[in-house]
C-alpha cells in the first residue's frame, strides 16, 4: 500500500567513509554517498552526494550528483546538480556544475562551466565602436 521513495543513487542510509589518515590510490566508484576526510588519488565517481571534509583531499577527477567541499580538490569536478564550496574549500582545476554556491573565503582557481545555464550576452552596437563614436550616437538620440 505505501511505497518508500528513495533519492536516485542512494541506497538506504548507506554512506562510504574515507577517514582521516586513510589514503586510497586508484579509482573509487559507488552508488551511495561518499564522505572523504582522508585522501584519494584517482577518480571518485558516484550517482549520489560527495562530501570532502576540511582535512580531505582529492587529487584526480570527482564525478557526482551533489558535492559539498570543505577540503582540497585538485583535478576535474563534474557535479550534475549543486556544487557547494565552504569557506575552507580549495579548488584547482576544471569545474562543470549545474549550480555553484561559494562561501566567502573559499579558494577557487579553476575554469568553470555552468552546465545548461551558459548564455552569451548579445553585443550592443555602442560596444562595437570606439568611445567617441558611442558618445556621438548617444547625443544624437
Amino acid at each position: 500500500m505505501f511505497t518508500e521513495k528513495k533519492e536516485k543513487g542512494v541506497i538506504g542510509n548507506q554512506q562510504n567513509r574515507i577517514t582521516e589518515g586513510t589514503t586510497i590510490v586508484g579509482d573509487f566508484t559507488s552508488k551511495s554517498g561518499i564522505r572523504i576526510d582522508g585522501s584519494v588519488e584517482g577518480t571518485v565517481k558516484t550517482s549520489a552526494k560527495v562530501v570532502v571534509g576540511e582535512k580531505g583531499l582529492v587529487k584526480g577527477n570527482l564525478e557526482c550528483q551533489h558535492a559539498d567541499i570543505e577540503g582540497k580538490v585538485m583535478g576535474k569536478l563534474f557535479v550534475s546538480e549543486i556544487l557547494t564550496l565552504k569557506a575552507t574549500a580549495h579548488i584547482e582545476g576544471e569545474v562543470v556544475a549545474g549550480k555553484l554556491a561559494v562561501e566567502p573565503g573559499a579558494t577557487f582557481n579553476a575554469s568553470c562551466v555552468m552546465k545548461g545555464n551558459v548564455k552569451t550576452m548579445p553585443q550592443r552596437e555602442e560596444e562595437n565602436t570606439s568611445g567617441n563614436e558611442a558618445i556621438k550616437k548617444v547625443k544624437q538620440r
